[in-house]
This record gives structure tokens, C-alpha cells and sequence, in this order.
């Protein structure tokens, strides 16, 4: 059992790429899960004690309930226990399911009832057992093979459902467009003058700031005048992807505006298992 504060920070950072890969599909979204991650790790933060026996189950059932909040608040519905219970179902395509869910896009499990998208994505995604599965889920036996069955049916039909382009007008693309010639042209005054007063800085993994504190942020990239950003389409949205030639890694920054200015910045460039969840199309 892990006991000390220092060893469930440690847990955190080794689950929370799996926490992600659950969270991200349960909302459908790579960037919705890393908030509903980040709100998830916080609650645990605060609710941890010793009496946790298995923190990696507890973890999991905290993310859970997390992204099932994140979904209540995105559809203003209650509840979820919507399955009906029925017989023991063995499936023999089970190992052929695994592979669908695996690949299927993050929108194609938006297409399940929330108890469904949950049990595919614990059994098929992530390979916990059924009674791994009922004990996070804290459903029945013949519920969770109920809702594994049913979920695993819709998503072989729906696998290659593919989410709605999120439409942009043109002057979006060219306030992004301005901000990547000013990026890569070293022009950081010019990026640090379209900061609102109370811009959000979400440097994802690692910290969030406020207001005056992030200007320091174009900092770093002032420092390494090798990176360079380029426009693509990120879930739909226009984003920016940061490319640094010495280390051949790339990551994706999110923008908010807000009457020309920059409302908030989410860079995920210390979450690589985000942007490996994202498919980024060419925006130029």
C-alpha cells in the first residue's frame, strides 16, 4: 500500500498518461480529458488517506467520476445507470473488439451511453479484468457484461465515425496566422501586447498561471530560437504545433481570444500523451 504523500505524487505521474487515454475518450476529447485528468488528480490530492488499499482502482474510479461529472455538466443530465441488467454474455470476437476500440477515434465513443463507453474502454482499451471493472464502476456483475456486450457492438458499427469540423471563420485563421509569423519571427513583444489582463496559462502537467505572471511564458521560446510553430486543425479546431528541431517533438498550444485578445493559453507541451491522442491535419 502507498501511504505517503511522496509516493502518491509518484503514482500520479505514472498513471496519469492511463488516466488520460480514459478520461479522453470517455469525453471525447484529448484536450477535454487533460482537464478532466488534471480535476481528477486534484480531487485525489485532497482525498487521499492511508485507509486506500488500492490507489491504482481508487485513481481509476476517481477519474471516472470525474469525466461522469464532466458529461453531466456538458449534457445537464443526472444520471447514467441507464443498462438493464441481463444474463452472463460470453463473446468470442472478444479479442477482435479490443482492436476496434484501440483504434476507433475518440468521437466514435461519444456514440455510447456512459456506462457502455466506460466498460469498453476499461476491458478493451486498457485491459482491466471484469472484476476490475466492477469494482471502479460500481455496477453489478451482469451489468457490466450487459453494457461491455452492447458497447462493443455499437462501437464495431460507429468505429469510423468521424466528429463534426468545427466551423471557423476566416478571421480566426488570420489572428492565428498572425500570432505563428510573430512566433517565428522572434516578435514576443508583439505576442506579450495581445495578452488580456487576466489570461490563463494552463502549461499542462507542470503548472497554471494568472494575469501579470504570464508574460514569462514567451520566455523560454525567446531562449531557443530553433522552435518554430506552424497552423493545423487539432479535433476539429485551429491550433498551433510546436516544433522543435533537436529534439524532433512536436506538441500542440491551443488558443482562447477574447475581443483580439489572448483569453487563455493551454500548451501541452509537457502532456505528449495528448497531442499523440490528437490527429493534426495541415492548416496551411
Amino acid at each position: 500500500m502507498r501511504d505517503t504523500e511522496a509516493e502518491l505524487t509518484e503514482l500520479m505521474a505514472q498513471m496519469r498518461p492511463r488516466l488520460h487515454r480514459y478520461c479522453a475518450r470517455m469525453v471525447g476529447s484529448a484536450f477535454d480529458g487533460e482537464d478532466v485528468v488534471q480535476d481528477a488528480l486534484a480531487r485525489a490530492a485532497v482525498a487521499f488517506d492511508d485507509a486506500v488499499v488500492r490507489p491504482e482502482r481508487w485513481l481509476m474510479r476517481i477519474a471516472h467520476n470525474a469525466a461522469l461529472d464532466a458529461l453531466r455538466r456538458r449534457r445537464r443530465q443526472a444520471a447514467w445507470h441507464a443498462e438493464t441488467e441481463m444474463e452472463t454474455i460470453a463473446d468470442p470476437t472478444a479479442a477482435a473488439d479490443a482492436r476496434v476500440a484501440a483504434e476507433a477515434s475518440l468521437a466514435a465513443f461519444l456514440g455510447l451511453p456512459p456506462l457502455q463507453r466506460s466498460t469498453v474502454i476499461l476491458g478493451d482499451v486498457l485491459g482491466h479484468p471484469l472484476a476490475e471493472m466492477i469494482e471502479i464502476l460500481g455496477v453489478t456483475d451482469a451489468a457490466a457484461k450487459a453494457a461491455l456486450h452492447r458497447g462493443r457492438a455499437a462501437l464495431r458499427e460507429h468505429a469510423r465515425d468521424v466528429a463534426a469540423p468545427v466551423p471557423f471563420s476566416s478571421a480566426e485563421r488570420e489572428r492565428l496566422r498572425a500570432y505563428a509569423d510573430r512566433f517565428n519571427a522572434r516578435d514576443f513583444d508583439a505576442l506579450r501586447a495581445l495578452l488580456a489582463e487576466d489570461v490563463r496559462l494552463d502549461l499542462a502537467n507542470r503548472t497554471r498561471l494568472t494575469g501579470p505572471h504570464v508574460v514569462l511564458y514567451f520566455t523560454h521560446y525567446g531562449e531557443n530560437p530553433d522552435w518554430h510553430v506552424r497552423l493545423c486543425l487539432a479535433e476539429g479546431r485551429p491550433a498551433l504545433v510546436v516544433s522543435d528541431p533537436k529534439t524532433a517533438g512536436d506538441y500542440v498550444v491551443l488558443l482562447e481570444w477574447r475581443a483580439g485578445q489572448i483569453a487563455a493559453i493551454h500548451d501541452y507541451r509537457f502532456a505528449p500523451y495528448v497531442t499523440e491522442a490528437v490527429t493534426l491535419e495541415p492548416l496551411d
